[in-house]
């Protein structure tokens, strides 16, 4: 079954579902500065688009484009910025 989850008044959207092995989401991120947080490991990929990410425990903002991940742990936040729609795909562990 899918379910749709909704963040930012609508301007991040997933749809949740299950790969052969993890569960997983797959969205888009509408234009903006967000801050997410994680209850599980998590690895985010970028389908289309930009991500540019300050994960925990860092100073520096990092740019991840189409095909590149990055990993965030449980029980952490990490902000993001979008300057267009980017999708993604997350997988949690």
């Amino acid at each position: 079954m899918l379910k749709v989850n909704e963040y930012f008044d609508g301007k991040a959207k997933s749809i949740a579902f299950r790969t052969a092995t993890l569960p997983a989401t797959v969205g888009v991120i509408s234009p903006g500065e967000y801050e997410f947080g994680t209850t599980q490991k998590e690895t985010m990929t970028v389908i289309s688009g930009a991500l540019t990410v300050l994960l925990p425990g860092m100073e520096e903002w990092m740019t991840y484009g189409a095909g590149e991940s990055f990993e965030v742990a449980g029980q952490a936040s990490f902000k993001v910025k979008a300057d267009i729609d980017t999708a993604y795909l997350c997988t949690y562990e």
